[in-house]
């Protein structure tokens, strides 16, 4: 046998390994999933769209009714008249004021109902107090009770205790209504933590409070993350218990939006009232699009049993 009739190694692999088709990256099902995902991403981007531009058009372009063209003369004037000047009825003072009380609102808000859902979620782990499964149940009864049910008992005990219209006031309503969902979620994420840390705290002479703040609560940084983008943009979003609780000293950003657009005294700026909308929506925006992925990380970091 010669060299010549030898088989080469191309010959010999092509014959014992039968030929592989080259998969179409471009499949029907995977057409339909791009398709769908454009289709969502165009129903939430065009407005968005639509406000950004009108906010920096003049009014004289508005008129002419090009809703998708962008702006020939840009102009930002609208937006300084949207922060500081825009009418909220009688008043011509913008939604400066309704940002501050935002803050306000939501900063002690928002840190308490984070640490009583804590409190209450480490409790319901690890120590199971009698009839605390009970209490659980109860509680999150309460977070599907609609605010509509509840607004006018409230309403009256609020005014019994002197709080209806006040900042307190508010801020307890938002520490109220935040707790249950807080509870369920901080319970979830210390119920995957292993129970050998606990033992070995109450072994060492730890107690409740010590065991709580020294050990529960810095591990748990990745919920408190998530808790904090809920509650957050929970409470800067709300309108209903703003306008009911707050008083006319309080009032949200979320409430003085409304009186902007709903105004019936002057021209409708349109352009203005765009840029009030975006004002008031920044902070929401920003955090998801800022911390959209640690939100992400934090509830998977829930999600697993441990």
């Amino acid at each position: 046998m010669n060299a010549s009739t030898l088989p080469t190694p191309a010959a010999s692999g092509s014959a014992t390994r039968p030929a592989t088709r080259r998969r179409s990256r471009w499949t029907p099902a995977r057409l339909g999933l791009y398709a769908f995902l454009l289709s969502a991403a165009a129903f939430f981007l065009l407005p968005l769209y639509v406000m950004l531009v009108t906010s920096v058009k003049p009014m004289e372009e508005i008129r002419l009714g090009s809703l998708f063209s962008l702006p020939v003369r840009m102009t930002l004037e609208p937006w300084a008249v949207a922060w500081a000047s825009a009418c909220t009825g009688l008043q011509c003072e913008g939604i400066r004021g309704g940002f501050l009380n935002s803050v306000l609102i939501v900063v002690p808000s928002t840190m308490t109902s984070i640490f009583i859902g804590a409190l209450n979620g480490y409790a319901l782990s690890f120590w199971k107090p009698r009839g605390g499964a009970w209490l659980f149940g109860v509680l999150l009864l309460g977070a599907f009770v609609p605010y509509q049910v509840i607004m006018f008992p409230l309403v009256r005990a609020f005014a019994a205790m002197s709080l209806f219209g006040t900042l307190p006031g508010i801020v307890l309503i938002h520490t109220i209504f935040g707790m249950p969902v807080m509870t369920l979620l901080f319970r979830n994420y210390y119920a995957g933590l292993p129970g050998e840390l606990f033992k070995a705290a109450r072994i060492d002479g730890g107690g409740f409070w010590r065991i709580f703040l020294q050990l529960v609560l810095p591990m748990s940084l990745p919920i408190i993350g998530v808790a904090v983008i809920m509650q957050v943009t929970g409470i800067w979003n709300d309108f209903i218990l703003g306008l009911v609780f707050a008083g006319r000293e309080h009032l949200p950003m979320t409430v003085q939006l409304n009186n902007v657009i709903n105004t019936t005294t002057g021209e409708r700026l349109y352009n203005v009232n765009m840029a009030a909308t975006l004002l008031t929506s920044l902070v929401p925006l920003s955090i998801y699009l800022l911390s959209g992925r640690w939100f992400v990380r934090g509830i998977a970091a829930g999600a697993v049993k441990g």
